[in-house]
């Protein structure tokens, strides 16, 4: 009879298995809570990730800008999918690597985005994926960790290519996250009227850029960009994050009754008794603290794409609404806790022109109430130029014509063909 293996524990067979997905290519079918935007899903997912810019709340006020209609903000596109049928991996390799990390704990600790247009109402988006890279690591919090570097390609209707997404996960044993509880006594946010009459203070005069373009011409390198407040997190904050779309691919983290019994039998995994013996979720870290606990957490955790949106948010309040964000590297440093409150500051690092293009290179950091970097971005953008609209980047050859045929084969299959 096999030896079975320890849940929840990373072992050597499972690295060396998961090597053999890399640099495989297949259709993305997850059905995402969006998957055709119009301006009503573009306006709701930016409220629900606190930015108010008119840009992507009022289609009116969009026609008036030089997009002449409603954009999303580019981040959104992480959290759009449509179905696509045609090529998957091949079967056996399927098989053979599924389930594998059985029961380990999976963070997303950040990502890079490259965009190359912007999304805009009536366009479906589709997407091809796979596993680009991966790096084994030891750390002080988990033990053994791995590093995957999963990439998602976007395309619309049109095969034309929106932004490729290259998202690092890091799996820890469940066990030694536990075991070793590294922030067990950590001091958790905590108030009082004072504080938060100056937090709501500063909230009333942040304000975006807005329709007043932001020159190339005028910036200067060292520029300091104003900053933004986020929080004191809340379990709302964590509501709205699945509000704005996140959370439903592909496990449905928020699946309820028939629903998550027809996901508990396919992934049995995913979900773990709560302390009546009723299974839920794993993903109830986040808002669950009994849970948070179980992995070694003092107090439930936000997403690490709650903190994407919001670096995003802070580069895209700067910009103004005729800028265009060409890519963004970040890093998710440490937990953002319930109760944790955060400033999100940045500075101009470099300016210069590249392939037609006026840039900015610039770097955003998000500092907690006990002075800890949580989490990182640098960014480049694409301002406009006096008397000029801001340039969009070229998508690279390969991607296009590889949308291009994972689209043509997409429409054979849904046509009959």
């Amino acid at each position: 009879m096999a030896e079975q293996t320890p849940h929840g524990v990373i072992t050597q067979s499972d690295i060396e298995t998961q090597r053999e997905l890399i640099g495989l290519d297949e259709i993305n079918s997850g059905q995402e809570f969006h998957s055709q935007i119009y301006e009503d899903a573009i306006r709701n997912f930016a409220l629900s990730i606190g930015d108010d810019n008119p840009l992507y709340c009022d289609a009116d006020y969009a026609k008036s800008t030089c997009w002449k209609g409603g954009v999303a903000p580019q981040i959104m596109t992480a959290v759009i999918n449509t179905p696509l049928k045609g090529q998957r991996i091949p079967k056996e390799i399927k098989k053979k690597t599924y389930g594998l990390f059985k029961g380990c704990q999976t963070f997303v600790s950040g990502g890079t985005w490259h965009w190359y247009q912007p999304i805009v109402p009536g366009d479906k988006i589709y997407s091809f994926e796979g596993e680009e890279s991966m790096q084994v690591k030891e750390s002080e919090f988990g033990g053994t960790t791995v590093h995957i570097v999963h990439r998602y390609v976007k395309f619309n209707q049109r095969a034309e290519v929106i932004g490729v997404y290259r998202m690092l996960r890091i799996l820890s044993e469940r066990k030694e996250a536990k075991k070793k509880g590294k922030y067990k006594d950590l001091e958790l946010g905590q108030y009082d009227d004072d504080a938060i009459a100056e937090i709501n203070a500063n909230y009333l005069n942040e304000t975006p850029r807005g329709a007043e373009p932001r020159l190339w011409e005028d910036i200067n390198e060292g520029d300091e960009l104003k900053t933004l407040q986020k929080g004191p997190l809340t379990m709302t904050d964590i509501i709205l994050t699945h509000c704005a779309g996140y959370g439903f691919a592909p496990y449905r983290m928020l699946a309820t009754s028939r629903i998550a019994a027809k996901d508990r039998a396919k992934m049995p995994r995913m979900y773990i008794n709560n302390a009546r013996g009723i299974p839920d979720t794993a993903a109830r870290v986040h808002w669950d603290t009994q849970a948070a606990k179980e992995v070694g957490n003092p107090e439930a955790y936000d997403w690490g794409l709650l903190r994407e949106f919001w670096l995003y948010h802070a580069i895209s309040d700067w910009m103004g609404d005729d800028a265009f964000v060409v890519s963004m590297h970040d890093e998710i440093r440490k937990f953002n806790y319930l109760g944790d409150f955060q400033i999100l500051s940045g500075k101009v690092l470099k300016k210069y022109q590249d392939e037609g293009m006026n840039l900015v290179d610039v770097f955003v950091y998000a500092i907690n109430q006990r002075g800890e970097e949580t989490a990182t971005a640098k960014a480049t953008i694409s301002l406009p130029s006096k008397g000029e609209r801001c340039t969009l980047p070229k998508v690279p050859e390969d991607l296009k014509t590889k949308a291009a045929e994972f689209m043509a084969e997409h429409n054979r299959l849904t046509s009959g063909g």
